[in-house]
């Protein structure tokens, strides 16, 4: 990877991350949030284009969608082994940030996500 590459993914990361800390900062709860020792259901919506999907949660497990997760009481993290991608919940603002690295420096994606419980979370 060239060295201008290189540069271009690290600012990109960095601003990435000091946009995550900002929102943190300054974001409002985004939901109730169950998540201690049962397993529950978060969903997650694309802003512009409406999509939403489920991620099931277990802190029992210390899992989110099957993956191994990091789960504490600011945020919920993990790695999707299969696509590549390294998500990060932030609990109070309710905001997903998806990264996705690749050597053309990456892509950031930014969703809304609200814990969901009973018939809802089947309901994808």
């Amino acid at each position: 990877m060239s060295t201008k590459k290189r540069l271009f993914l690290a600012l990109t990361v960095t601003a990435a991350l000091s946009a995550a800390a900002i929102v943190f900062a300054f974001g409002s709860a985004g939901g109730s949030d169950p998540v201690g020792v049962e397993s529950t259901t978060l969903r997650c919506t694309n802003p512009f284009s409406g999509a939403s999907w489920d991620v099931a949660i277990d802190p029992a497990r210390s899992t989110a969608d099957s993956f191994p997760a990091q789960i504490t009481d600011r945020s919920i993290r993990w790695r999707d082994a299969a696509r590549g991608g390294n998500y990060e919940f932030d609990r109070g603002s309710g905001e997903l940030t998806v990264v996705y690295a690749s050597s053309m420096g990456g892509t950031f994606l930014k969703d809304n996500c609200r814990f969901v419980r009973g018939p809802d979370a089947a309901s994808g």
